[in-house]
C-alpha cells in the first residue's frame, strides 16, 4: 500500500512542478513543499527531508518534525520546534521533517489593521486583500495580539497512527498580551489533498519563546503582508547538495 502511495507521489510531483499560476500583478514565489497532506493524514510522519535542506529553498514556512515531534515555525530564514510543552526551540539543520511548505517571503507594504479580530474575522479580512482565489498565497500577520490560542502535539510512536488520533493528544495553550507573527498560507479548494484548502497558520511570539498552531485569537493592531505564489514544488527526498 505504501509503494502505491509513493508511486502516486512520485506522479504528482512531476505535474505539480511544472504547473504555474499565472494570475494578474507582478510575478509571484516559488513555494517547496515536502510531501502532502494526504500522506500526514494517514500517518506518514517518517521525516523524508532535513532541515538543512529545507532552509536553502526558503526563508518563510511552516510544518512539522519526525514522528510529528511538535510545531514548525521558520521566520527570517530561522527555524523553530514549538515542542508540546509549547515552548519554542532553533531546530538544528540534522532535523527531518515529514511535511513542511517554505517560502522566500518579499516584505512589501504591509496593510495595517488596527480593529481587534478573532481568527475568522482576520480570514475575512484577508478574503478581502486576496485578489484572485485561483492560487496559492503566502501571508505574514506581525504585531501585537491581545491573545493568541495554540497548539502542539507530542512525538508519535511507530507504527504511527493517522493524524485524527494523534491530534487528539495534542495540548494547548493561552497566550495572552503577545507580540508576534503568524506565519502561514492560503490553499484553493482544488488543491484538496495536497495540501489542507483554506488558511493554516502558526504563531511565533517576538522573543520566539513560545507559540504553535494558531487555532484562534485575537488581535490588537497587525500588519499584513501577502505574497502570491506562482510556482509550486512537491518534493518526495532530499535534493542533492549543490
Amino acid at each position: 500500500m505504501k509503494n502505491h502511495l509513493h508511486r502516486k507521489w512520485l506522479a504528482l510531483s512531476v505535474l505539480l512542478m511544472l504547473f504555474g499560476f499565472s494570475g494578474s500583478g507582478p510575478r509571484g514565489e516559488t513555494l517547496f513543499q515536502v510531501s502532502t497532506m494526504a500522506a500526514l493524514e494517514q500517518g506518514d510522519f517518517r521525516g523524508r527531508l532535513s532541515l538543512q535542506a529545507l532552509r536553502r529553498l526558503g526563508d518563510f514556512g511552516i510544518g512539522t518534525f519526525d514522528g510529528l515531534d511538535g510545531e514548525m515555525v521558520e521566520l527570517d530564514g530561522r527555524i523553530y520546534q514549538v515542542a508540546v510543552d509549547g515552548i519554542a526551540h532553533p531546530a538544528t539543520d540534522s532535523m527531518k521533517t515529514p511535511f513542511a511548505m517554505v517560502s522566500r517571503f518579499k516584505n512589501e507594504k504591509p496593510v495595517l489593521l488596527e480593529k481587534p479580530m478573532s481568527l475568522a474575522e482576520l480570514e475575512r479580512a484577508l478574503d478581502e486583500m486576496l485578489k484572485a482565489k485561483d492560487g496559492i498565497y503566502a501571508i505574514k500577520v506581525e504585531g501585537e495580539f491581545r491573545k493568541a490560542r495554540v497548539r502542539s502535539v507530542p512525538k508519535q510512536d511507530s507504527p504511527f497512527p493517522v493524524l485524527a488520533v494523534a491530534v487528539k493528544s495534542q495540548r494547548i495553550f493561552e497566550l495572552t498580551d503577545q507580540s508576534g507573527t503568524a506565519v502561514g498560507y492560503w490553499f484553493p479548494a482544488f488543491m484538496s489533498g495536497v495540501n489542507a484548502p483554506g488558511y493554516h497558520f502558526h504563531f511565533l511570539s517576538r522573543d520566539a519563546k513560545s507559540g504553535g498552531h494558531l487555532l484562534d485569537c485575537e488581535t490588537k493592531t497587525v500588519k499584513v503582508t501577502i505574497n502570491r505564489i506562482e510556482q509550486f514544488h512537491l518534493l518526495l527526498m532530499e535534493p542533492p547538495a549543490k
